[in-house]
């Protein structure tokens, strides 16, 4: 869509990815069963993140995981055999999804529930080479923690890079030690700036994550977060606002008065701000989240659609000068 006289194009991951290939690219998300996080499993915490109830950030991963197996034969694993069963079937209906409907023959395969890189390696490296054989997939993004990535991964997916489009996606959240030991996270923010900058080592392309509206954070602090993650070198972003769902940790928070949500305004504010503070070089992959099911307990304005909540960020944007 071309932008209004007068308005600067933010730089999102679509524009990068059609510029990069010619054609429009989309992500097909997976998610596989056995992969867990080590402050879930008791490595370096347990329960998980206060927020986290892992699915909700993307409710067809759940519907997806363990509906169809392949009958594969592996000399490995009957874990592993599930998991490529399971790869399969979610790539396959999601590529046909996208070709039918959108026309789009160029993917990438984003790993995306719990943390993708926490098995053993020669897990992964089965799991992302068979991922990269599917026509049409150009290459992978791959969602993770920054305690959960050894230096053989990183070896291989720089290989990899060599003829792929690899990304790797960090949860930044926040630069702030105190909210990090509040949200149960389980590793301090030196060992993100490590991670992301390693990684930029390798030669790797770094998205990370922010989540805007963790308790205790103030407009300053969050955007403390955006511009220290701008320096250490990411090359795209995903902004989250922190919505509460059932049963969770940040559950029992809110209903205690312990939490209060951000609010849609105070969001956007951030928001606006943080883009405006961002490198032009730094894509914009994620712009707002939520869930539209019961599920849901606050801010309500994270169960809008997503088209509702766009059309707000569109309307802040435009008034600071920014089209989508």
């Amino acid at each position: 869509m071309a932008c209004r006289k007068g308005l600067r194009p933010v730089n999102t991951f679509g524009r990068y990815l059609k510029e990069r290939f010619g054609e429009r690219v989309r992500k097909i998300p997976v998610g596989l069963s056995g992969f867990t996080c080590p402050n879930i499993d008791g490595t370096v915490a347990k329960g998980g993140c206060t927020f986290c109830l892992n699915e909700s950030f993307s409710p067809n991963l759940a519907q997806n995981a363990g509906k169809t197996f392949l009958n594969l034969q592996s000399a490995f694993n009957p874990i592993l055999d599930r998991q490529l069963g399971e790869l399969h079937e979610q790539v396959i209906r999601t590529r046909e999804f996208f070709l039918r409907e959108q026309g789009i023959r160029k993917y990438l395969v984003y790993f995306q529930a719990f943390t993708n890189t926490y098995a053993p390696f020669e897990t992964l490296r089965i799991l992302y080479d068979r991922a990269l054989r599917y026509p049409g997939v150009v290459g992978l993004s791959i969602g993770t923690r920054s305690d959960s990535v050894t230096d053989e991964t990183l070896e291989y997916l720089a290989e990899l890079s060599k003829e792929h489009e690899i990304w790797i996606e960090y949860g930044i959240q926040s630069i702030y030690d105190e909210t990090l030991e509040r949200i149960n996270r389980g590793h301090d923010a030196l060992n993100v700036e490590r991670a992301i900058k390693k990684a930029k080592e390798y030669g790797l392309k770094v998205c990370g994550h922010l989540i805007f509206g963790l308790p205790g954070e103030s407009r300053e602090m969050m955007l403390d977060s955006a511009k220290a993650a701008y320096d250490w070198g990411i090359d795209s972003v995903k902004y989250h606002p922190l919505y509460v769902v059932k049963q969770t940790l940040l559950a029992h928070e809110y209903r205690r008065g312990e939490f209060v949500p951000i609010s849609r305004e105070e969001y956007l504010e951030v928001l606006a701000e943080a883009i405006r503070l961002k490198p032009e070089g730094v894509t914009v992959q994620r712009m707002t989240a939520g869930i539209e099911d019961e599920t849901l307990l606050a801010p309500a304005w994270c169960g809008t659609s997503k088209n509702t909540q766009m059309a707000a960020i569109r309307k802040r944007l435009e008034a600071e000068g920014w089209c989508l």
